[in-house]
């Protein structure tokens, strides 16, 4: 399991980092699109990599395609939302700012996610203590974006 919260630490780290480096490749070549389906294209490369190293990588079977359910198709167009936001809004509001914003409105999503069991997850219902600890990564944000 703590291989699990690494993992999450390390992408936390890579996700700090990523809205500078595509923003970066977005002004370099004067392209934010271009940039955008470069980003898509080596992360697919790189995906496509880790799964045959892995040996998990296979086509499922024809039914596994239509046991998807619909909110299961969207993950792309969010990442491409995500991606744009880096693109266009990153560079002029600041990394701290940025990322503190997609932080705070993740986890406060995530708990109405949790509270209701959205999308596939597990019912974790709200209380005291997950609506603070909302409330002060709110506050954080506040004031990183602030001061």
């Amino acid at each position: 399991m703590i291989f699990l919260y690494a993992f999450a630490l390390v992408a936390g780290v890579a996700n700090a980092f990523q809205a500078g480096t595509n923003s970066t490749l977005s002004k370099a070549l004067g392209q934010p699109f271009l940039a955008a389906l470069l980003v898509v294209g080596v992360s697919a490369l790189a995906l496509a990599a880790a799964g045959l190293a892995s040996g998990r990588l296979a086509w499922p079977a024809a039914g596994s395609f239509a046991a998807v359910p619909w909110w299961g198709w969207v993950g792309g167009l969010l990442s491409a939302l995500l991606l744009l936001s880096q693109l266009f809004v990153a560079d002029s509001i600041g990394a701290g700012p940025f990322l503190g914003i997609i932080v705070v409105a993740g986890t406060v999503t995530s708990l109405i996610i949790d509270n209701y069991g959205l999308v596939g997850f597990k019912v974790h219902e709200l209380n005291a203590w997950r609506v603070a600890g909302g409330a002060l990564m709110s506050l954080g944000v506040l004031l990183v974006a602030l001061f």
